[in-house]
């Protein structure tokens, strides 16, 4: 039988829970950061988001990055509005409902293009995107085609921070198209490393550099994405379990 111990590489931070997990199933993962977020909000667009909290309004956030941003000008005491949100991803949704106390949630998708669906389908005529400085097309692209209106309040940026990786992995693990384009800046990887995915967008980036096999999660959550990659090689090495 070939060695059991399996080495991952995630391009994000991960909870040392689901470290500990994977590593009960002779699966090491080792975390490196190829970008990071910072808020940007400038001081007249705190402003506005100051005053939007009392109003009703439709938001749109794809992203915890965009959360975190709003939810740190309002600071969390402040947050009472009866907003309308829909969002990407659990992680975004948990947030949302932790500080958005008032908030309703009217639609959670797993990527744009599905979130965009839920908005046309609803019958919405506006909304406020709150979005990062490197946010993708479709989502805006999508509903304006449908005359919905989009304003999007740029607040916060993303950073890449490519990091060289002097070691080879069985598979490597990725959360966004950003941190796939850091990451290809400066490394390739052999042809048997595995590529797992956090979503269709994610994965379409990671083609433009690679032709390595490309496993993409169903749903777009970290933990999900750490399940889905333990979960395939523990099957490779353990084929009768």
């Amino acid at each position: 039988m070939k060695d059991k111990n399996i080495y991952l590489l995630s391009t994000r931070p991960l909870d040392k829970t689901l470290v500990d997990e994977a590593r009960k199933r002779d699966i090491t993962i080792e975390s490196i950061s190829f970008i990071k977020t910072a808020s940007i909000v400038a001081r007249n667009i705190s402003e506005e988001i100051k005053e939007l909290a009392s109003k009703s309004i439709t938001a749109v956030f794809t992203s915890v990055n965009g959360a975190e941003a709003v939810i740190e000008v309002l600071e969390k005491n402040a947050i009472q509005s009866a907003w309308k949100i829909y969002c990407i991803g659990s992680a975004t949704q948990s947030l949302i409902k932790k500080y958005f106390k008032s908030a309703t949630i009217l639609g959670n998708g797993k990527n744009a293009a599905e979130l965009s669906e839920t908005i046309i389908e609803n019958g919405v005529r506006e909304v406020i995107f709150f979005c990062g400085n490197q946010r993708r097309d479709e989502l805006p692209e999508q509903l304006q085609k449908k005359n919905i209106e989009v304003k999007e309040m740029v607040v916060y940026e993303t950073i890449e921070v490519p990091v060289k990786v002097e070691k080879s992995y069985n598979g490597i693990l990725f959360f966004s198209p950003s941190a796939v384009k850091s990451f290809f800046s400066v490394n390739s990887i052999p042809a048997d490393t595995v590529l797992f995915s956090i979503g269709d967008t994610t994965a379409s980036e990671i083609k433009k550099y690679s032709h390595n096999k490309i496993v993409v999660s169903d749903f777009p959550a970290k933990d999900k994405l750490v399940e889905i990659a333990t979960d395939y090689f523990h099957k490779t090495n353990n084929p009768n379990d």
